[in-house]
């Protein structure tokens, strides 16, 4: 293996880190916020991602990069949560074609009843995830953009 292959191992070695540790958090994350608030953490994510807005709402373009989710598996989510009460959508004053996502009263809190348990979950599957050999460099990595 040459140089530029070693580089190249180097970088796909570390992206399954990164993955591996991804996906670690967000199985715990999952349960822990369907046990508390029959919350997925991709609807968590996005009543999150609302309440960081002014005027709690987004386009709905915006809220699919916010979740990395496509234009149509963004409409299902935003379909189902609208269902349970936690979101409205409302048609955008000065573009009739645009349409906001906004976070109601009901998600807000639930987010607020979601977002301990997310923390700590989260706090906790870092510290676990720290002490596995492979993971615990990236861990570190992590705590140190915090504090950028």
């Amino acid at each position: 293996m040459g140089i530029k292959d070693d580089a190249v191992e180097v970088r796909a070695q570390g992206w399954r880190t990164l993955a591996a540790l991804h996906g670690s958090i967000e199985a715990e994350l999952e349960k822990a916020l369907q046990a508390s608030t029959e919350l997925s953490v991709v609807e968590y994510t996005v009543l999150d991602a609302l309440s960081r807005q002014d005027g709690w709402h987004m386009r709905m373009q915006q809220l699919a990069r916010a979740t990395a989710l496509s234009s149509s598996a963004t409409t299902r989510l935003v379909n189902r949560l609208e269902d349970r009460g936690l979101l409205t959508r409302i048609l955008c004053a000065d573009d009739r074609r645009g349409i906001y996502t906004e976070l109601t009263v009901a998600g807000q809190k639930l987010l607020e009843a979601a977002k301990p348990v997310h923390d700590e979950t989260l706090a906790s599957a870092l510290e676990a995830a720290e002490q596995v050999p492979e993971l615990e460099p990236l861990v570190r990595a992590l705590g140190a953009l915090q504090k950028a």
